[in-house]
């Protein structure tokens, strides 16, 4: 038996009820061997049995396909019935009733969803029995199409976890292809880096100045580009966020993110308000990107006459952020997904960003057990996390 027949012998072994349609279609009709088989135009191979007549065939069984009738119940799709084959004007004397010793016979075919005849649902017995009626053969027409409606939701099932299967398996080329493109942008960023430091010692007029300032704000967005691309990958491939805490003066990484932030938007507001009686225990890098992603985010989309204002406490064990912009509202549909990867707003002027700073702030914030909340009126649009404390 072939690898494609074995699969369709079990399939139809996966069937629950298969035993139990077995056992009634005999029960009533009185036939003493029943089966399910898988036919082609060449095979004939038993995928379920109930033999109480020792015929001898157990599932993944074949027959001669010449030597049965399924072969022409295959070829006209319609069932063949046969009381007693002694009697009857059409296979009296064909020679399967006498190869195989029964007098009674019943097939009908079990059909894919398309139509299409996967094989038939039979019963012989070595003595005449009363089929040709309408209970019995309704009986084994129903039960052929139970029979068929399994083997469709089961080709349904399977075709669905293929589809999945080849879905996962491109995220995963496509997350590691970002990751090893994360990695290997980062020397050339750094090299361009290093070269605008270099120039910087040397004597130079103020439009080259402003130049270079140009360019190192352009590497800074770009490394967080690249930093979110490879966090992104990581989060995706199961590595997570790896943490290293530390005692972190909050204030003064706020004032540190803005300041770079400003570089290129000299002409924006950023108020600050901090109510710390302590350093917060967190990851600095972790805490510097998200500050960066969410400050960023407000600078883009926030109204550029209004001030972007970042307020940070902490109380009851208990570390809260939060930075609000004003401008026009996030539209209420896009509020619930908004956390999500690629997944980006109304676009500000500058209309930049691959929609993942909210997706790995939110990351950020889960690595340090807590999360990420917005909400956005007329009035103001406001990012706020909320953390606990170690204690």
């Amino acid at each position: 038996m072939t690898e494609d027949f074995a699969a369709d012998v079990a399939a139809i072994g996966s069937i629950p009820i298969m035993p139990t349609v077995l056992d009634t279609v005999c029960r009533l009709s009185g036939m003493r061997f029943a089966a399910v088989a898988r036919v082609t135009e060449d095979r004939w191979i038993a995928c379920a049995i109930r033999d109480e007549i020792a015929f001898g065939l157990a599932p993944g069984g074949e027959l001669p396909i010449e030597s049965t009738l399924c072969h022409e119940v295959r070829l006209a799709t319609t069932r063949v019935v046969i009381d007693d084959v002694v009697a009857h004007p059409v296979y009296c004397s064909h020679h399967t009733p006498a190869t195989y010793g029964f007098r009674s016979y019943i097939s009908v075919p079990v059909r894919r969803a398309d139509g299409s005849v996967f094989g038939t649902l039979c019963a012989i017995d070595p003595e005449p029995r009363r089929l040709d009626v309408p209970e019995i053969v309704g009986m084994f027409e129903m039960f052929a199409d139970l029979i068929g409606q399994h083997l469709a939701a089961l080709e349904r099932t399977v075709a669905s976890e293929a589809t999945l299967l080849d879905a996962q398996r491109v995220a995963a080329l496509r997350e590691q292809f970002i990751a090893v493109l994360g990695h290997d942008l980062r020397n050339p960023l750094a090299a361009i880096d290093g070269g605008m430091r270099l120039l910087r010692k040397t004597p130079l007029d103020d439009q080259a100045l402003r130049l270079i300032t140009l360019v190192q704000a352009s590497v800074g967005r770009m490394s967080g580009l690249i930093d979110n691309l490879v966090d992104f990958a990581r989060c995706r491939l199961g590595d997570g966020l790896l943490l290293e805490r530390e005692h972190v003066e909050i204030e003064t990484l706020l004032r540190q993110i803005a300041s770079e932030l400003q570089v290129d938007r000299p002409d924006r507001i950023v108020d600050i308000a901090c109510r710390l009686d302590a350093p917060v225990t967190c990851d600095r890098r972790r805490m510097a990107q998200l500050v960066s992603n969410l400050l960023g985010n407000a600078l883009t989309h926030g109204a550029a006459n209004r001030p972007v204002r970042v307020s940070a406490w902490a109380e009851g064990g208990w570390f809260e952020l939060s930075v609000a912009n004003a401008g026009e509202p996030i539209p209420p549909g896009m509020l619930p997904g908004l956390f999500q990867p690629f997944v980006r707003g109304p676009q500000g002027p500058r209309g930049e960003g691959l929609g993942l700073g909210l997706y790995i702030a939110q990351q950020i914030a889960e690595a340090h057990g807590g999360i990420i909340e917005a909400t956005s009126t007329p009035a103001e649009t406001r990012f706020t996390l909320r953390m606990p404390l170690p204690e």
